[in-house]
Formats: structure tokens, C-alpha cells, sequence
């Protein structure tokens, strides 16, 4: 594979102080090594033992905290935040179903299922769009996308996916930004895996609209996902979205004029998401949560390739997120009984989303820090033997 200049992760930003997370409370639940849900405090868990309102005043300012905190996350300035009900892919229709005008045309980058699934979310949606699909294994790089918007004056909109999880490879998203810039179009971001760890600020990603999920980076849990989005472009979705529940632009305004939701929040949701955003900053915000995720990561394919496992990305694209791993070619592993074992032992992993070989998936977000990466490591080496699995490298494609 062609070297690559490494992502925006940079040294400053890797070389906190690390701080550890709350211990898990004293129970059976096992760490998530998922790119969400995944592994909360005992802080987030216990902000839920409390019923709210979800009209009542004291739910209505939660609300408005958390969307002025989310706001001056990703820079603040003529942006705004509007909260949606429902999982991830839900505000990722919802965003692409209110900024793109139904005349316009999308340019699609793929690398993965999440920016497949996008397209497939154009397609319902009947918004015209192009593809630069790299496969699973390459980032869309800025200069094609730069060959593309030259060539086709009628692209409109640029999608873009962040951190693509379902292989792990962290997109140049600052360099496609300038690209879009350039030509004047309009980014989409979605953020899901990576806001609130990798830094993405308005003023150096100036998109139109962003989109990210509670149980991600911030460490909450599921039940409701958030926009990011410049105010102009807020006014100028009204009238778009294909769905009532889904229209981003009626949920803003009515945020903005009644404080409340427009349709019955998830309250216990909500209450722990806004203290996970306390921790957050607390951690040093996306820098401090940052230098975590990326010295677990460093911890765990580290010890994974000193066992003979394959990663599938070389370490320029590697992200502090998921990474994905080959499946070990011997006869006697399965990943069924792997994930089985590692589960009798307290840890969830993932399974693979590739196209083209088998594989499987290690998060390293969450309320996870080095000592959780080598227990695991530990748990690993002894699944392996219980198996009798001797060579961990893929087999022969």
C-alpha cells in the first residue's frame, strides 16, 4: 500500500496527562469494544436514576445546555445545534434530507458501509448524487475530489464521513474541506464516530451541517443524535425534508421558539448526555479525550501484532477509534467462538464489515484506558490457547 502523510493527529494532542476514567460500577457488565454503544462512567449511568419531564422547565434548560455546549464544541460562531430522537442514521437522513435541495447533487466519498449508506439514503431520498468509492482499504484523497468538482459544476454538496468504522481509517477531512471551499460548494459531515476526539472546529472545517450520535466520543449513551449547522443554512432547509419527524429545520425552530422538543424526547438520555459532557471537559475536551483513545489504541495493536495479527490499514490511516483486524487463516479459529470466549471473559469486540475478507473490529473509545487494553490483550492470548490457534496471520487471499 502507497505511504500516506498521517492524519490530523498530532503530537501536541497525543502527549497529555492521562486521566483515568471513573471505575465501572461493581457489576457483570462487560467493557465495549464497540465504536458504540460502548463502555459509560458510573456518573453517566447514575445521571439516569432520575425521571424528568419532558416539558417541564428544568428539562428545557438540560436541553438548551447541551445544545450551547455542543455548539462551542465544534467552534460556536453563526452556528447552531438542533437534537434529533433516534439513532445515528437517523440525523444522518435527517441532514441529508434538509441541506440537500431536491435540485441538487451530491458528491458521495466513500470508503466503507457508512458512506454506502449514504448513498443508499440519497437514492430513497431521490437526491441526485455521484460516488468516489476507494474501496476498504484508501481515504478519498483531497486532490481527486478537487478533479471531480473541477469536472462537474453541477455537484452542489460534498459528503464526507469522518472516521469511517467499519475499517477504522480516519478521512483527510481538513484537506477536502479546503478543496470543497474552493470551489464553493457545500460539505456534509458525518462525524458520528469521531466528534468529540478528533478535533473538527468551524474555523478550520467551515461545513454546513455536521452530524454525530450521543453514544459515541462524548461517552452517552443511545437514544438521540445532534446537527451541527450554519444558522443560514437552518432557514434556508425549511420546506425540504421528506419526513415530519426527521425535518431538521422544524425541530430547530420549534427548539428555538418553545425550548422544547417537538415530539417526546428521550429525557434519561439526554440528563446523562449533558453529564458526559461535564466529564468531557473535565478530560481536557476532544484533546484530552484524544490522547486516551489514541494511547489505547497504540497499547492494543500493539500487543495484537506481537501475537501475529494483521492490521488492515498501515498506521498512517490507522484512527484512535475501531481498528479493523484481519481473521487469523489456522484452521481452528472461528470468529463465532472468539467473540463467545472473549465475551465469558467481560469483553465485547466487533465483527468485520469488509467486503473482501474476513475480519473483525476493536474500539478503543469509551470509558476504557490502557490498564482495560491489556486485560483484554491478557483475555486474548488466552482465548487463542483455549482454541489452539498457534498462527494469528490471514490467510492467502
Amino acid at each position: 500500500m502507497t505511504a500516506m502523510r498521517r492524519t490530523q493527529v498530532t503530537d501536541a494532542q497525543v502527549e497529555l496527562e492521562p486521566v483515568q476514567p471513573d471505575p465501572l460500577p461493581k457489576s457483570d457488565d462487560p467493557y465495549l469494544l464497540t465504536p458504540g454503544p460502548l463502555t459509560t462512567s458510573r456518573r453517566t449511568k447514575e445521571a439516569m436514576l432520575h425521571d424528568w419531564g419532558s416539558w417541564d422547565a428544568s428539562f428545557n434548560e438540560v436541553t438548551a445546555d447541551v445544545r450551547r455546549r455542543l455548539t462551542a464544541m465544534a467552534g460556536g460562531g453563526d452556528y447552531d445545534c438542533v437534537l434529533l430522537q433516534g439513532s445515528g442514521t437517523y440525523s444522518v437522513e435527517a441532514m441529508l434530507s434538509s441541506f440537500i435541495p431536491k435540485d441538487g447533487r451530491a458528491l458521495v466519498l466513500m470508503n466503507g458501509a457508512y458512506g454506502q449508506r449514504a448513498a443508499k439514503t440519497l437514492e430513497f431520498l431521490g437526491r441526485d448524487f455521484v460516488k468516489l468509492d476507494k474501496g476498504d482499504y484508501l481515504p478519498p484523497m483531497p486532490e481527486e475530489v478537487d478533479d471531480l468538482l473541477t469536472r462537474d459544476p453541477d455537484i452542489t454538496h460534498v459528503v464526507a464521513i469522518h472516521c469511517e468504522t467499519s475499517s477504522g481509517i480516519l478521512n483527510p477531512l481538513q484537506g477536502i474541506s479546503d478543496v470543497v471551499m474552493k470551489h464553493g460548494r457545500r460539505l456534509l459531515v458525518d462525524a458520528m464516530s469521531a466528534f468529540g476526539a478528533v478535533p473538527l472546529d468551524v474555523a478550520n472545517v467551515p461545513f454546513e451541517a455536521m452530524v454525530s450520535s450521543a453514544n459515541k466520543c462524548v461517552e452517552g449513551v443511545p437514544g438521540f443524535g445532534f446537527v451541527i449547522a450554519k444558522k443560514t443554512a437552518l432557514e434556508q432547509a425549511e420546506g425540504r425534508s421528506h419526513s415530519l419527524s426527521l425535518d431538521v429545520h422544524d425541530q430547530w425552530a420549534y427548539m428555538n421558539r418553545t425550548g422544547m422538543w417537538r415530539f417526546t424526547p428521550p429525557t434519561h438520555a439526554v440528563v446523562s448526555f449533558r453529564e458526559a459532557l461535564l466529564q468531557h471537559e473535565e478530560e481536557g475536551g476532544a484533546p484530552g479525550r484524544l490522547a486516551r483513545y489514541t494511547r489505547n489504541r497504540d497499547v492494543m495493536v500493539r500487543g495484537m501484532r506481537e501475537m501475529g495479527f494483521r492490521t488492515l490499514l498501515e498506521d498512517e490511516w490507522l484512527s484512535p477509534i475501531i481498528t479493523t483486524f484481519f481473521c487469523p487463516g489456522d484452521s481452528n479459529f472461528t470468529f463465532t467462538r472468539f467473540y463467545d470466549e472473549l465475551k465469558s471473559r467481560n469483553f465485547i469486540i466487533y465483527p468485520g464489515k469488509l467486503t473482501e475478507a474476513e475480519s473483525f473490529r476493536i474500539g478503543c473509545i469509551g470509558q476504557l484506558d490502557e490498564a482495560v487494553m491489556r486485560q483484554l490483550l491478557t483475555a486474548i492470548k488466552d482465548v487463542l490457547d483455549v482454541m489452539g490457534v498457534k498462527d494469528c496471520s490471514p490467510a492467502p487471499r
